[in-house]
């Protein structure tokens, strides 16, 4: 359709009015419209279909279907695509044209007209960013923020979903080499015996020889033995899943009083996957800490606040302080600000001109908004709490932050209102790390302020005195030692020549048409430099309750931690050690801090020819520590991608690298080798490091390690990382929900991270493996009765069972039970798996459903067939009557090896299920009680004369058992020997009223599923038909043993004296 539009002619301008569709709609402007749904009409069947079969199964099911051409649907499932948002409060601010609308019906009655050249409102534009305006433009439709920034939806697969595929596969195989086995014995059959019977059982039209018989019989049998993967294990898989899910929903010791959260289970495909992870990937701020912001010291001008000193000197223990800092002659201060040292508010007071210019800068150098619902009570909403933490600083300490417009920001500074004139703000991003403004003060003077990471703005500074800057320093290394995140501030002067030069050199940059981002940092760069040091702010960022715990619980667990933060190294890694991710009793803790590629190498690798006292692989070689973990697994320790010496080290390392050191890392020469250094340490913290670095660190792990990866984290930084990671875990804390939404699972503390794995996580991976082992046993135990039975029908494709029992079988008999354990099966209480952390080894290492246990699975099936199907033959056999007449039909043999085999698979059951419940036990024996309620129904006399045409083939035998004259059956044979057979169709033929030539019926063409296979006609009047019946088994195995040979010779024989004499009568009937 895009190929067949007419093109447009270029525009000139574009005229748009606020709220006049119709005066809009007369230029036929390109449409403003997004979509954001995955599929619309005409898509979404391909698409889909696409989607679905990515799964092998649905191939498979899709053949199958194809193959009996049977009318039935298959449901699909949808996935919805959300858009990602950003809910992190953001400035928005309108322009005082408009600004005064805030009134909703206000806003519908605005009358406006927007135009390129002058008006109101672009004199207005020009005039706020400095310039004059010749034109303006809007990003609309798919060139919006929100579209730019939405990405694909990934849909993850478990590792067991993934095996399941290559199980399909071979089994699908499997059923292959099984219908050509049939196949060829009924080629053979056909041509050894079947033709001994073409007078009353001919071929069909099209079958000309035994060839295309044995080919016909092969894609029957494909479709009889199709039951070895039924359509009832996924639809089983999708409603435990479901189950665990909700479990986790429902879990109360993992709600949130306090927040009144929830945990939320958002996607029902992994729950298994939680007994399996081996790598932790966790964000620290707001994810081990509580991402609650307080103010807590600071270094101003060299000297440093915060610290409460007794009468020697020395700083004085949280219970010996005194009373907190009076802030009550203040009356904008906030109440709930809490500051232990009175020095920092007399130096304020008394006008010491550095701590002003320090809060002044705190006070304007934000993008904080302010809300005032009554006089003198302000609300700050922030982008994140450490800016409002650092504004409230200041609002308590005499420069309130009270306004702000697109021009202008209003300060009360020490009780006087000052307007000052915002002139550009240089925005904070994850390459930067700093956020500047430049304001001009009522005075005129152009000042820019400036706050960042010490690691970026240390470096910008003006050849200051140096014992501020080593004083300086000396303060953030110990803030940081003190777990504190902190910040370093600076400003600098500009004259207004200098100044608008420069503007003109940002404006250009902002207009270019390729590389703007990089233009404008190249002009941030140029007047972010030689800065006067102001000094540095200390924030405390508390660990949330239970952290410490949990990590040394998971770590008990073999779980790896790895540490993904932006904050600076000291306050990484004492976090790590108040958090029990590093311990004193480690052999090492290794740092990784080069600048270069050689560097890094040096540091992490060995094989580097010059010395170094920090080669992390070298020391972990050299270490007398042995290796153990109790469990091991050959088949996925031989496979794994990455085999290394380094893998039977024991873990008592920690690794800790920056984000400039890790970029080196990362490269393709060397991430094989930091891959192998960080595997074999216990924790791994990664430092300052950008979004895009975290989640390059998951992806690595997951390249080269079979393992199963988690990522968790609260703000929108940790999107990528959670979406990188098998599975995602979104904490809903402060940073707003961007993580929760790009999550598959959510909570609001990371200690509940140790309930989610040890307990739900381990149940569920248990639960479903031993549902998959019992679904293949129970399915191959029944489907091999068909192939075993295939030997004795002459290869027909004839069932063992009857219909109803095919179609029951999966539905009714043995679904619940399975379901059953799958969703609530245990192997030790909830209590047991928390103290025994241990007991989480055996999901890692993959042991309990893998290809080794699927072949055991289907060999313990195929045993339960063997069993099932010649126990009951070897008895029936042979069996007689007291008067000497056959005891069993092929009915009776039929009913007892379905019963055996339910009662087979039910005790089977219960006897691998570990935790009863009474749901256990109602569906296992109600499974039972069912069967044998429709077992005596259908096979009873008054179900056959209410539905006669319905029930033909159950209780047929009950219509060919002669009767006498008050009709009561008389004992006789239940089964005739193929010469009886033939004998008793001629005789009943010339006895019909209506004398006509013998018709030679052919064999019907319909091949019919497993699911829904019956015959046509009642056991008796089958024979007599002559449409599809081969020698049964019991008579086949009568005949040979009557004639004292084998079946085959005996009926070679036959054959032969038939084409001695073929003018012959009918033959006598033998007896016995």
């Amino acid at each position: 359709m895009a190929l067949c539009a007419k093109k447009r002619p270029p525009e000139e301008e574009r005229r748009a009015r606020a709220n006049d569709r119709e005066y809009n709609e007369k230029f036929q402007y390109a449409s403003n419209c997004i979509k954001t749904s995955k599929y619309n009409i005409l898509t979404f069947l391909p698409v889909n279909l696409f989607e679905q079969f990515q799964e092998v199964a649905n191939t498979y099911f899709l053949f199958l279907l194809i193959l009996q051409n049977l009318e039935e649907g298959t449901g699909t499932r949808t996935q919805g695509h959300c858009p990602s948002r950003e809910t992190n409060m953001k400035v928005r601010q309108a322009i005082p044209v408009t600004s005064e609308l805030r009134d909703i019906s206000r806003l519908a009655k605005f009358d406006g007209e927007r135009l390129w050249r002058s008006n109101l409102w672009v004199e207005e534009v020009g005039r706020v960013l400095g310039f004059q305006l010749h034109g303006s433009f809007l990003l609309g439709g798919p060139d919006t923020k929100l579209m730019q920034n939405s990405g694909r939806t990934k849909f993850k697969r478990t590792s067991i979903d993934r095996l399941m595929n290559t199980l399909v596969l071979w089994i699908f195989g499997f059923l292959v080499c099984m219908g050509v086995i049939l196949a060829i014995g009924n080629a053979i059959w056909e041509h050894e015996v079947g033709t001994r019977f073409q007078a009353y059982l001919p071929w069909d039209e099209a079958v000309d020889s035994a060839f295309f018989s044995g080919f016909l019989s092969f894609w029957s049998y494909i479709i009889i033995l199709n039951t070895v993967v039924p359509i009832s294990l996924y639809v089983s898989v999708e409603v435990i899943r479901l189950g665990h899910s909700y479990f986790i929903n429902w879990d109360k010791k993992m709600f949130c009083a306090k927040k009144r959260t929830p945990a939320e289970a958002r996607t029902t495909t992994l729950s298994e996957e939680l007994g399996q992870v081996e790598y932790v990937f966790s964000d620290k701020t707001g994810t081990l800490t509580q991402n609650v912001m307080a103010f807590s010291k600071c270094s101003v001008s060299g000297r440093s606040y915060g610290d409460v000193l007794d009468v020697l000197g020395h700083k004085a223990e949280l219970g010996e302080r005194p009373e907190p800092v009076d802030f009550s002659s203040n009356p904008l201060a906030d109440k709930q600000f809490v500051f232990w040292d009175s020095s920092l508010l007399q130096a304020v007071q008394t006008g010491d001109p550095h701590a002003h210019e320090f809060f002044r800068l705190l006070s304007l150098c934000h993008t904080v908004m302010s809300e005032e619902k009554t006089e003198g009570e302000l609300y700050y909403k922030a982008q994140s709490p450490d800016e409002g933490a650092l504004v409230t600083a200041a609002r308590n300490f005499g420069f309130v932050f009270r306004a702000r417009t697109p021009q202008t920001i209003t300060v009360h500074e020490m009780g006087t209102a000052v307007t000052y004139q915002l002139l550009a703000i240089l925005d904070f991003n994850n390459v930067r790390k700093r956020m500047s403004v430049i304001v001009r003060n009522p005075e005129g003077r152009i000042r820019l302020y400036c706050k960042g990471a010490d690691t970026i703005l240390l470096d910008r500074l003006h050849p200051s005195p140096q014992e501020l800057l080593s004083t300086t320093t000396d303060h953030l290394n110990e803030y940081a030692g003190e777990g504190l995140r902190t910040l370093v501030l600076a400003y600098k002067d500009l004259d207004e020549e200098y100044y608008g030069g420069w503007a003109q050199r940002r404006l250009q940059a902002s207009l270019a048409q390729d590389s703007r981002e990089d233009r404008l940092a190249s002009v941030y760069e140029e007047v972010e430099s030689d800065m006067v040091l102001l000094g540095a702010t200390a924030i405390e960022d508390k660990l949330q309750q239970g952290v410490p715990e949990t990590i040394a619980l998971l770590t008990l667990a073999n779980i790896k931690i790895w540490v993904l933060t932006g904050d600076k190294q000291e306050t990484a890694v004492n976090i790590g050690y108040s958090c029990k991710m590093l311990t004193d009793d480690m052999a090492e803790v290794f740092i990784v801090t080069g600048h270069t590629v050689l560097e890094v190498r040096e540091e992490l690798s060995p094989r580097v020819p010059f010395p170094s006292p920090r080669k992390a692989r070298e020391k972990m070689l050299d270490s007398p520590h042995a290796v153990g973990n109790g469990f091991t697994c050959p088949e996925k320790r031989s496979s794994a991608k990455l085999p290394s010496v380094l893998e039977a080290v024991a873990g008592e390392y920690a690794l800790v690298i920056n984000g400039h050191s890790l970029a080196h890392a990362l490269e393709a020469d060397m991430e094989l080798e930091f891959l192998e250094t960080a595997c074999a340490c216990r924790a791994v913290i990664c430092c300052r490091v950008t979004p895009l670095q975290k989640a390059q660190v998951v992806e690595l792990v997951k390249k080269h390690k079979k393992a199963v990866t988690l990522a968790i984290g609260d703000g929108a930084n940790d999107v990528s990382m959670i979406k990188t990671a098998h599975i995602g875990v979104g904490i809903s804390g402060q940073e707003g929900i961007q993580a929760v939404l790009a999550s598959d699972y959510s909570f609001s503390q990371f200690k509940f991270l140790q309930r989610l794995l040890l307990v739900h996580g381990r149940w569920s991976y248990l639960r479903m493996c031993k549902f998959l082992c019992y679904f293949f046993y129970k399915n191959f135990a029944f489907t091999m009765v068909h192939f075993w039975f295939g030997f004795f029908c002459g290869f027909s494709a004839q069932t063992v069972y009857d219909q109803y029992f095919i179609t029951l079988y999966n539905i009714v008999y043995t679904s619940l039970p399975v379901l059953a354990m799958g969703v609530f099966d245990q192997d030790v209480p909830e209590q047991r798996s928390m103290e025994y952390p241990k007991l989480y080894e055996p999901g890692q290492l993959n042991l309990l459903f893998n290809k080794r246990e699927f072949f055991i699975c289907i060999a313990q099936g195929i045993y339960t067939s063997v069993l099932v199907f010649f126990i009951p033959y070897g008895v029936l056999a042979e069996a007689t009557r007291g008067d000497g007449s056959q005891l069993a039909d092929y009915q009776s043999f039929a009913v007892t090896v379905a019963t055996s085999l339910v009662i087979v698979v039910s005790v089977q059951i219960g006897l691998d299920t570990g935790y009863w419940t009474a749901i256990n036990h109602f569906f296992i024996w109600g499974s039972l009680a069912v069967y044998f309620a429709i077992l005596f129904a259908m096979h009873s006399n008054g179900l056959f004369d209410m539905f006669p045409n319905q029930f033909r083939f159950v209780g047929a035998s009950l219509q060919r058992l002669p009767t006498d004259g008050a009709g009561r059956h008389q004992p006789g044979p239940s089964l005739r020997c193929p010469a009886q057979v033939r004998y008793s169709q001629l005789v009943r033929k010339k006895q019909k009223a209506q004398h006509r030539c013998l018709r030679r019926v052919g064999r019907t063409s319909s091949r019919r599923s497993g699911y829904a296979f019956s015959h046509q006609e009642g056991f008796g009047e089958l024979i007599m038909s002559g449409k599809n019946m081969r020698l049964s088994s019991l008579a086949l195995a009568g005949f040979g043993a009557r004639s004292g040979s084998g079946w085959l010779e005996g009926l070679r024989r036959k054959k032969s004296d038939s084409a001695g004499s073929p003018s012959a009568g009918p033959p006598k009937p033998l007896r016995g």
